[in-house]
């Protein structure tokens, strides 16, 4: 379990688990294809640098894509 009890009918959380095994299919695939590395630049961005301001999404998918020209390590492409 979680963090919390069952919900009646044995759910934890209130979630069937199909519906949390789609979830976190979600979450593994957002994450693998780099959907939320925005969210998590700005988030560490936050909590290392808190006074200074991030780099717009557009600034960041840019240097992004030019690090990874720079060093295409084990892309396939």
């Amino acid at each position: 379990m979680r963090g919390g009890l069952a919900a009646p009918g044995g759910l934890v959380g209130g979630w069937s688990p199909g519906r949390r095994a789609g979830r976190g299919i979600r979450w593994y695939i957002e994450t693998l294809m780099g959907d939320r590395a925005y969210e998590t630049y700005v988030a560490h961005h936050r909590t290392v640098h808190p006074g200074e301001a991030p780099l717009t999404e557009r600034q960041f998918w840019r240097q992004k894509m030019d690090d990874q020209d720079r060093n295409p390590g084990a892309r396939c492409c």
